[in-house]
């Protein structure tokens, strides 16, 4: 019964999930869709490739793979098992047993589509059979059902971790006496906006299980190492390729960080307005400083391409790479009462044009 309630739950999570995709799904299509075509082509060509490199460089190809099949499980797991169904689970005598099978059954109900795609990705490769793959078929293959069996254990580890008691702690013997409440010197002096922009938008985005802070961290570690790499353009990987990522990052960057933002100040709003502060200049300077991650990457941009002499590539495309950057930024922020599927269309656009600035760039 509990295996059957866990896979019904899962199975709603994705749908709900699904729906809220409807609407950009279109513009994903158009804007990519031969890239997606391509990468069902080329998504088990790591793991088949592994076979022909040494073990250390095998290794790190099937780890990658595995992490990339598993982080849906990883990502989705608040959907697929929520906070309140969790705790409402805890109270009932169920056993370890069943609830190891339904975490493996979710699991499973998660890698299988992308085992599915594994599947017609071999398929294209064994009937394409290229000359590398002939010496080392079965040890491919091999090592492509390893890293799917190997997501598939990974991501029913997660879900059974989200699935544990909480474990309880004794009080600190270093805890201080309850005292009367006295605001800091920052809430009440001139950094007041500040002392509370902390408080109530950096914070939470790092507390429980609030995945902004980190969501954030990566999509801008991501854009900054992308322009690294564009600038740098290593051999075999076009430098257009670096180009489009880092437009991808840094448009998601900003689009998350405001989105996130404004589901902040959606909940704050009801409750604010009885609190001794301008409320108002609070939310402004709260999406004021969501452009700030985003202007790090164009800085980090503009210090590599003018900051130094050009070598190969052109300081024109660089300059109008930069100002149509910007501007995407900033109607991020300034469209905030855009439709969904405006606001989809606006990313996309961005990073397609962007995209199409960056590939002239090093010609």
């Amino acid at each position: 019964m509990y295996l059957r309630f866990r896979l019904r739950l899962a199975r709603h999570a994705l749908l709900q999930f699904a729906a809220s995709l409807t609407s950009s799904l279109e513009y994903i299509l158009l804007g990519f869709g031969p890239v997606l075509i391509g990468l069902l082509a080329v998504i088990a060509l790591p793991g088949m490739f592994a076979a022909t490199q040494p073990w250390p460089e095998a290794l790190g190809l099937v780890a990658g793979q595995v992490v990339l099949i598993s982080a849906p499980a990883w990502l989705l797991r608040k959907r697929l098992h929520p906070a309140a169904v969790h705790a409402w689970s805890q109270t009932l005598p169920i056993p370890a047993r069943s609830r190891w099978l339904a975490d493996a059954a979710v699991a499973a109900l998660m890698v299988g589509p992308v085992g599915a795609a594994y599947a017609v990705s071999v398929g294209i490769w064994l009937y394409q059979w290229p000359d590398w793959l002939r010496p080392v078929a079965p040890q491919a293959l091999l090592l492509t059902f390893a890293s799917v069996l190997a997501a598939w254990l990974l991501s029913t580890l997660t879900l059974a971790q989200r699935n544990r008691l909480p474990t309880a702690r004794k009080p600190g013997r270093t805890r201080p006496a309850p005292a009367a409440y006295i605001p800091c010197a920052a809430a009440r002096g001139g950094l007041a906006l500040a002392y509370y922009w902390k408080q109530l938008f950096w914070l939470p985005f790092w507390r429980a299980e609030n995945v902004i802070g980190i969501q954030q961290t990566l999509l801008l570690m991501g854009a900054l190492a992308s322009i690294a790499a564009w600038l740098w353009h290593p051999p075999l990987i076009p430098p257009a390729l670096w180009g489009a990522c880092a437009a991808l990052m840094t448009m998601l960057l900003t689009d998350r960080g405001d989105k996130a933002v404004a589901e902040q100040i959606a909940v704050l709003r009801p409750i604010a307005t009885q609190w001794p502060l301008n409320a108002e200049r609070l939310y402004r300077l709260a999406i004021l400083l969501a452009l700030l991650p985003g202007a790090t990457v164009l800085a980090w941009f503009a210090a590599l391409t003018l900051g130094r002499p050009a070598e190969g590539y052109s300081h024109t495309v660089a300059v109008v790479w930069l100002c149509f950057a910007a501007t995407a930024q900033i109607a991020i922020v300034a469209l905030r009462k855009l439709s969904t599927r405006g606001r989809v269309g606006l990313v996309l656009g961005a990073i397609l044009i962007l995209t199409a600035i960056g590939s002239e760039l090093w010609n």
